[in-house]
């Protein structure tokens, strides 16, 4: 067994298809200065060839992967655009009379290495799309248009040093069982690609192989744990066989929960709703019961394109989330980028700690341009639907405040105009800063409802970068200062009747569902995989015990004693996705 990181989720067995390194390698041809222009056109041949090229996978692809995440060629069709990265090819060929293809190459390469050396995942992981888009022009270059595909008449897993988003055009899903590579990253967009083709993908296998996995060999991968058997032996087929069959059963069972009533044991109503990125994940929402979208994460409509989405875009997006959700409510985030989210055409300043820079609220209080445009899609949304707007990372009642102002003046804008929307749409505000915590008496008189967000909560309550593979064990979402800092939270936000609700990754958490419970918390939005699993442990709680519970988590010292407690009120007779049987306290 080979530990690395689990990128996409799911169970794939089959034998090994290894797609060989590319190493370009080639003299550096000197050219006559009176070739100079013969090698310009050649240059700005293989350019139009290259954008050709992407545009006809663009077309190809979208039926696979829909029109929001064939963006990312869109990205790559920037960078051949791109006047930086061309000058510095033109600057090579001008000054050092190198032809088309080698000043291409010290042009990768000078980029790649500026990338590589940053100390940013998203960053390094970008440098991936300028070898993609680099070696495409070096093959219409040097004619050398030969590539190593993947069979088309039998499945396979994928196996690779590193991947490129090109590669997964030709990833037939019906034959592509999954993906292994030995470097990349999950914020990576050939992770995005196969989360979103649900096949399940294992990274980070780089100098973990004591022998190169081969064609031909037998895998076993599982994305949900991050390991990879080479060759296993019998018994251990035959238990992840069973896990798979495993796995489908659970899936079947906790389908017929879908659309029970969602309550306590004892009759306590909870609302279930779902984390969603696009309008792709709609079909699920609504297959899985929930109770509405507790959180649409707008940024990923930003991403990998290059240039930000104009009004009509956006609200054509928001109008058909809130429409294909029927009454039920959407909570549509503005945008919030910086820290570990990047948009390429968005020029933010180089920062020590960026988690703690320029980011999300900051960014767009500064763009009123931006921000407007983004409200304005938003308030003409919710003229078609129940929907709800969100302004992440607030630490203070003059952010608030300025924020509205920027509202204020949309709705103004609009009804001078005469576009329908709803004057008294709801406004939230993320808590997910202890200083928004530590005043949160103060916010709720301001706001309409809290959304916890607990992942960030978490890394700035503990001073941990959950993204620091360094210190990431520190991060402890179980550890009593945050059940405090959410005690503080919830305490305020009833006192003031303001709704609250959690959208972090605590709230999928079936292990804390009793502290919602102990809380008075019944709102809760999660990943849409895990409604299901949270509803099932539901139905077996009582609402009844929130007072005991909570007498019992004020006490602990450590986060070992809050999980002994939680596991106390926790039951469910469902098998984990893994197929092992879960006990009664509903750990894997």
């Amino acid at each position: 067994m080979v530990e690395g990181i689990g990128a996409s989720s799911g169970i794939a067995m089959g034998k090994a298809f290894v797609i060989p390194t590319w190493e370009w390698d080639f003299p550096e041809k000197l050219i006559d200065v009176t070739d100079l222009a013969y090698e310009f056109e050649r240059l700005y041949d293989g350019i139009r060839h290259s954008k050709d090229e992407i545009e006809l996978i663009k077309q190809e692809f979208v039926s696979v992967l829909g029109e929001e995440q064939t963006q990312i060629f869109d990205a790559h069709l920037a960078i051949l655009e791109d006047p930086i990265f061309m000058n510095e090819v033109q600057g090579i060929m001008q000054r050092q009379y190198k032809a088309a293809e080698v000043a291409v190459k010290e042009a990768i390469d000078k980029f790649v290495g500026m990338f590589d050396l940053l100390d940013d995942g998203y960053m390094k992981e970008r440098a991936l799309d300028i070898k993609d888009v680099g070696n495409r022009l070096l093959k219409h270059l040097l004619g050398a248009l030969e590539e190593t595909l993947p069979p088309k008449d039998q499945p396979y897993i994928l196996v690779a040093k590193e991947l490129i988003p090109s590669q997964m055009v030709h990833l037939d899903v019906n034959l592509a069982l999954g993906l292994v590579t030995m470097l990349g990253g999950k914020t990576s967009h050939v992770a995005i690609m196969a989360r979103a083709m649900s096949v399940p993908y294992v990274l980070g296998l780089e100098g973990k192989l004591q022998t190169p996995i081969q064609n031909g060999d037998y895998l076993i991968i599982d994305g949900d744990e991050g390991v990879v058997y080479v060759n296993p032996a019998d018994d251990v087929i035959e238990k992840y066989k069973a896990r798979k069959e495993t796995w489908q059963a659970v899936q079947e069972q906790l389908q017929k929960l879908a659309h029970l009533p969602t309550r306590t044991e004892d009759g306590r109503q909870m609302h279930l709703a779902a984390n969603i990125s696009s309008v792709k994940e709609l079909d699920l929402v609504m297959k899985n019961g929930a109770s509405g979208v507790g959180l649409f994460r707008t940024e990923f409509l930003y991403m990998d394109r290059s240039s930000f989405p104009e009004e009509e875009e956006q609200f054509t997006v928001y109008r058909e989330v809130a429409e294909r959700l029927g009454g039920k409510p959407v909570v549509i985030r503005t945008l919030d980028v910086g820290g570990d989210k990047h948009l390429d055409y968005l020029a933010l300043p180089e920062e020590e700690n960026p988690s703690l820079g320029y980011r999300a609220i900051r960014i767009m209080l500064d763009r009123t341009d931006l921000f407007k445009t983004q409200l304005r899609a938003i308030l003409r949304a919710s003229h078609y639907g129940y929907v709800k707007i969100l302004y992440p990372m607030i630490s203070s009642l003059d952010e608030l405040r300025r924020a509205n102002e920027v509202l204020e003046e949309a709705k103004k804008e609009l009804a001078a105009e005469g576009t329908p929307f709803r004057p008294d749409i709801e406004v939230g505000i993320m808590i997910e800063l202890p200083a928004a915590v530590m005043i949160s008496d103060l916010l709720a008189q301001k706001v309409d409802f809290f959304s916890i967000g607990t992942n960030d909560l978490v890394q700035y309550v503990l001073a941990v970068d959950r993204m620091n593979e360094t210190v990431a064990h520190l991060y402890d979402p179980f550890h009593p200062s945050v059940l405090r800092m959410l005690k503080i939270t919830a305490d305020h936000a009833h006192k003031h009747g303001t709704h609250i609700s959690v959208c972090g990754e605590l709230a999928g958490d079936v292990r804390a569902l009793p502290i919602w419970i102990a809380l008075g918390i019944t709102d809760l939005s999660m990943s849409v995989q895990s409604i299901l699993k949270v509803k099932n442990s539901l139905l077996q709680s009582r609402h009844s015990d929130g007072e005991k519970i909570w007498a019992e988590l004020a006490g602990c010292a450590s986060s070992a004693e809050v999980v002994t407690v939680l596991t106390k009120y926790l039951e469910t007779d469902i098998a984990d996705q893994t197929g092992r049987t879960r006990p009664a306290c509903g750990f894997s």
